[in-house]
């Protein structure tokens, strides 16, 4: 088997509380050719002192320390980890999270045995203070390998493409050759990297084994989205609108308008359910409404289900009257 150098790139940032089973779990991987990116974002806690015992503690592991200028934000933390790393490939993992042993090794193989430019695992969630198993992010793809952007495509626009940048084996010249870096700022910076990556890709392999361990704690996003949360999701509509406008294909046009549709009754329900707050709401409403809707012969088309004609609909009524529906028919 080949042994290609692999780039771990992970986020130092207010993470003392979880950041050594962290690195605990790259420590133990049984694949060893591995490059541990730790990028600094200068948070306020104990966590650069403790990973410095860490690597202490490890002297046979090729650990590197970056340290960022100012607190930066993920985004940030992702693309010098991009720019820094030394691997064939780049895999992402969050502070707040581990990996199983073989999670790099598995991947590896997969890379490097059917020539694709990005490999994904399956995914165990776990709240972190109960240790009990929810059901989330795992893959709902039967397809093992795709081929083609066309067919990638498909399967990201039906949903069945893991959006989180995490527990991803990445090739890193496709990322660097295709400019695939991540917008500065964005706090739901996944979304839009991942949507901009599916543009571009040509292969990627879907691993049934479980390679990651995502922890649910009261610090994750999830249980965190806030205003910064949904200014983004306009900045994402917005550069997802872009490339809908950008697009030449009538198909991938029509495919593109069914995701918009999509993403809209998404993040307004999360929108909802983070906050419950009217005005907090409206802000993407109003902000969702300035782009792409379903015109008069979009409604008359087969190509559009019932249901998305009706989510279309409703999503393009006057604001206020729109919030009134909305929540009537989200709480009954």
């Amino acid at each position: 088997m080949n042994v290609p150098l692999v780039t771990i790139s992970i986020p130092i940032y207010n993470c003392e509380n979880h950041i050594i089973n962290c690195l605990q779990s790259v420590v133990l991987q049984s694949y060893q050719n591995l490059e541990i990116l730790l990028v600094d974002d200068r948070g306020n806690d104990n966590s650069r002192t403790l990973v410095e015992e860490f690597i202490h503690l490890h002297p046979g592991f090729n650990f590197k320390i970056l340290r960022n200028d100012k607190n930066s934000g993920l985004s940030v933390v992702r693309n010098v980890g991009i720019d820094n790393a030394q691997g064939k490939y780049i895999f992402f993992l969050d502070s707040d999270d581990e990996i199983t042993p073989d999670c790099i090794a598995k991947m590896v193989d997969a890379a490097e045995r059917e020539q694709v430019q990005m490999v994904c695992g399956n995914v165990t969630t776990m709240r972190l203070e109960t240790k009990e198993e929810v059901d989330a992010f795992q893959l709902s793809i039967t397809n093992r390998k795709l081929m083609g952007n066309e067919e990638i495509f498909e399967n990201f626009i039906n949903r069945k493409f893991p959006v989180p940048s995490w527990n991803k084996l990445i090739l890193l010249d496709f990322l660097k050759q295709n400019n695939l870096y991540f917008k500065e700022g964005l706090f739901a910076q996944d979304d839009l990297q991942t949507f901009l990556t599916v543009l571009r890709l040509q292969s990627v392999y879907f691993l049934k084994d479980y390679t990651y361990i995502y922890y649910l704690h009261d610090g994750s996003v999830i249980h965190n989205r806030n205003r910064k949360h949904f200014e983004n999701w306009n900045t994402i509509i917005s550069e997802i609108n872009q490339s809908f406008y950008r697009e030449k294909s009538k198909k991938r046009r029509l495919k593109l308008k069914k995701y918009i549709i999509a993403y809209k009754e998404e993040k307004l329900v999360m929108n909802w359910k983070a906050q419950k707050n009217q005005e907090l709401w409206l802000l993407n409403y109003r902000q969702f409404k300035k782009v792409f809707s379903m015109n008069f012969l979009d409604y008359l088309s087969s190509a559009f289900s019932t249901n998305e004609k009706k989510l279309n609909l409703l999503q393009n009524l006057p604001s206020e009257l729109g919030f009134r529906v909305f929540k009537k028919r989200y709480e009954g």
